[in-house]
């Protein structure tokens, strides 16, 4: 009797492990703003979301990202392996590889598949254009990832607990951590980061900030962050306040809306 309880116990647990992983319908989505219904674009970060997608939460440690998975999860797009930053149960962040399309495309549907313990999920349909520009924020606050002179974030001082924020001031230089500009102007290979040559994007983004156009420093991939890129530019003068909308254009393509920044004189 207790042979055949520990063999039930056994075949529940061995279901439990072999779970079908399932991506939701739409849930490969940009990983810097969360939206849905939008293309992603090669070599930017995704988030995958669904259930049963990891066995636990494990996040990377390693760049160039593992291609090979994290805690026995994979990920890969039209075949080709992905890096993966984090995976848990429900949500996977990866990197779109670079080479995602077809040679000489620049748009396309891509399936997008989770492979935990061996047992892969349904192929998810993910349309991927070569330009879908997004800005990295806090979460639940709206106020992008964009860095002063000093170190601090650009929101209202005491913004954003357990960090240095105040407003960007007119005239300074500000650095912007994007996502999706589009192809550069150097190869690199999934999952590395871009730390052994300067890498700008081959197609120069407008932001505006409050509506006003910002003189674009520089534009390309971080040297630290595997698909992420940095805009630095020079804060305009003409929009001031705490909720100021910046928005980047590239490609035919706009950023979504509901990010801001704080600037002032």
């Amino acid at each position: 009797m207790r042979t055949l309880k520990f063999c039930v116990l056994l075949a529940i647990a061995a279901g439990v492990l072999a779970a079908q992983p399932i991506i939701a319908t739409g849930g490969v989505i940009d990983g810097a703003n969360f939206v849905k219904g939008r293309a992603v674009a090669p070599g930017s970060v995704v988030s995958i979301f669904g259930s049963s997608l990891a066995t636990s939460l494990q996040a990377g440690d390693t760049i160039p990202l593992s291609l090979m998975g994290l805690n026995g999860t994979s990920v890969t797009f039209n075949g080709i392996a992905a890096g993966l930053y984090f995976v848990s149960d429900g949500q996977v962040n990866a990197q779109l590889p670079w080479d995602v399309l077809a040679p000489g495309a620049t748009t396309g549907m891509v399936n997008a598949v989770v492979t935990k313990g061996g047992v892969a999920s349904a192929p998810m349909a993910v349309p991927v254009n070569n330009f879908a520009p997004g800005i990295f924020d806090i979460a639940g606050l709206g106020y992008a990832i964009a860095i002063n002179p000093d170190g601090s974030i650009a929101a209202p001082v005491g913004a954003v607990p357990g960090l240095a924020t105040r407003p960007a001031k007119v005239g300074d230089a500000l650095i912007i951590y994007a996502n999706g500009l589009g192809p550069v102007d150097s190869p690199i290979v999934n999952g590395a980061a871009s730390s052994d040559v300067l890498r700008r994007t081959l197609t120069v983004p407008t932001v505006t900030i409050g509506g006003q156009t910002a003189q674009i420093l520089f534009s390309g991939l971080t040297p630290q962050f595997p698909g992420i890129n940095q805009i630095n530019l020079v804060v305009p003068s003409g929009a001031t306040g705490n909720s100021v909308p910046i928005l980047i254009q590239t490609g035919g393509v706009t950023s979504p809306t509901g990010v801001i920044i704080a600037v002032s004189n």
